[in-house]
């Protein structure tokens, strides 16, 4: 999937950020991203506005763009909400969705599977952005999918994260598969259930969440005493 300079840019500086590069309290430099991307104002400009949709990055007024810090409490609080909205979405997506959106969740699922087995994470990520995005569609309810769409991005680097726990892709996959099956027999309930349950951080991907978060949280701390110490 080719990326535009803003998605580049985004998952550049999401990158910097999860791996403590880039650490809370540090401003971002619009001219100084342009120079070191060697890109214009306009693919920064989108990718601090998506950033600051994700809670990744705050904007003060007349001082400027900075990293910022998310609550694990809050985290946990959207993940749990994220999962109804899916689990939703799953529901009226298994009643209503007709043939040509059902060949596309299969399409995306099939991209999915091709991304597993080449062990692309990121790509990985990005074609579970489409799969979830068919659902969202056959849903055929636009409030449901707009708020679910708003929220996701909030989520998008915990959800890009979560991916980096060993094993978490393989996981994903066969969850994706046990959606489509559901949708394809008209399983309202049965895809509601598997979708809320594919998005719930619970049991050992809770703790595998909070430890990932932890490391997250710990690698910015340590870069930002780098950066105080020099």
């Amino acid at each position: 999937m080719k990326r535009s300079n803003t998605q580049r840019l985004r998952d550049a500086l999401e990158d910097d950020i999860i791996n403590g590069r880039r650490a809370p309290g540090d401003r971002l430099d619009p001219e100084a991203l342009c120079r070191e991307f060697e890109v214009s104002r306009t693919p920064v400009r989108e990718a601090i506005q998506q950033l600051v949709a994700s809670g990744l990055v705050t904007v003060s007024p007349k001082k400027g763009t900075f990293v910022a810090r998310v609550g694990i409490e809050q985290l946990i609080e959207m993940f749990e909400v994220m999962a109804e909205l899916e689990g939703m979405c799953g529901r009226l997506a298994a009643r209503r969705i007709s043939e040509p959106e059902l060949d596309a969740l299969r399409g995306a699922l099939e991209r999915c599977e091709a991304a597993a087995a080449a062990g692309d994470t990121d790509e990985y990520y990005y074609e579970n952005e489409a799969f979830h995005d068919c659902i969202y569609a056959a849903s055929h309810n636009g409030f449901l999918a707009g708020e679910a769409r708003q929220l996701k991005q909030r989520l998008k680097p915990y959800r890009r994260l979560q991916l980096q726990v060993r094993q978490r892709m393989t996981s994903s996959l066969s969850e994706h598969r046990a959606v489509v099956e559901a949708i394809e027999r008209g399983d309202a309930p049965g895809a509601e259930r598997t979708l809320r349950e594919h998005v719930l951080i619970q049991g050992e991907r809770f703790s595998d969440f909070v430890a990932s978060v932890r490391r997250f949280d710990v690698s910015r701390e340590q870069a930002a005493g780098g950066v105080a110490a020099r």
